[in-house]
């Protein structure tokens, strides 16, 4: 139909969005998987620098090595590259992050390949970004779908494939309590399941049962609240590192005033 002569870069760019642990980057993978293709995993890290001129440079080289290796490109944490361009400029760093972001529009529109930016804050995005882009929001999983995460888990897929996964259950695992009782998402789920095993493994037990589940649950509930109800205590060093200060320079100052004599 002729799309080309409106597109002539035809690509997809896709944003997946939503709360930490909800599958982004495993969908990402998935992605690849399924086309047949590498991923090139790239984070804010790989293309910041503070020397202008030195951003758009690796902008430009990370998606050369994803055109020449036919890779989907995965941004991960992308909030950190594609949030809102800084409008009062001062500084020589400010103005690279400017002119590396501006890059990266430039490359979405030539690019012709899989483009996947991941976050927790799609909320930072720039709006030339966001016009540019797919998006896809992970939202966290219902009980049918927590369900499931604790199968594939803890049983072996029934896909007439080979796998490792072999863990010993006790007759009284029950993953529809597990589900129901706590509302995990995927990386919660994974986490409390290999907690229990290494439970087990430690007390040198044979089975896994429902116990140990529970116990690992409550464990990832426990440091949850902890995090939440967490101080920051930044600003108790802050004021510390003050008070030192201040009473460094009153102690010299006292020092001073001895050391001065009285004109006779």
């Amino acid at each position: 139909w002729g799309l080309y002569e409106i597109q002539p870069h035809p690509s997809t760019s896709l944003s997946f969005f939503g709360p930490s642990g909800t599958g982004k980057t495993m969908a990402a993978e998935a992605v690849a998987e399924k086309l047949g293709k590498k991923i090139l995993k790239v984070s804010y890290a790989d293309v910041e620098s503070k020397y202008h001129g030195e951003g758009p440079k690796m902008v430009k080289a990370i998606f050369l090595a994803a055109k020449n290796n036919d890779a989907v490109l995965f941004f991960d944490e992308a909030d950190s590259l594609l949030s809102k361009r800084l409008t009062s400029v001062n500084q020589g760093s400010e103005q690279a992050i400017n002119s590396m972001r501006s890059q990266l529009l430039i490359c979405l529109e030539e690019f012709r390949g899989i483009v996947i930016f991941a976050t927790n804050l799609v909320v930072n995005y720039d709006q030339a970004f966001l016009t540019r882009l797919i998006s896809v929001e992970f939202k966290n999983p219902d009980k049918e779908t927590r369900e499931n995460i604790w199968n594939v888990h803890i049983r072996p897929a029934n896909d007439g494939k080979e796998h490792q996964l072999n863990i010993p259950l006790s007759s009284d695992v029950d993953i529809s309590e597990l589900a129901e009782k706590y509302e995990f998402v995927g990386r919660e789920i994974r986490n409390a399941v290999v907690s229990a095993c290494v439970s087990v493994a430690l007390e040198k037990r044979d089975t896994v049962c429902q116990s140990d589940f529970i116990k690992a649950c409550e464990k990832i509930v426990e440091e949850k609240k902890a995090v939440a109800a967490a101080k920051d205590h930044t600003k108790a060093t802050e004021n510390f590192l003050a008070k030192a200060i201040k009473n460094k320079l009153d102690n010299e100052n006292k020092q001073t005033t001895k050391e001065i004599k009285p004109e006779e």
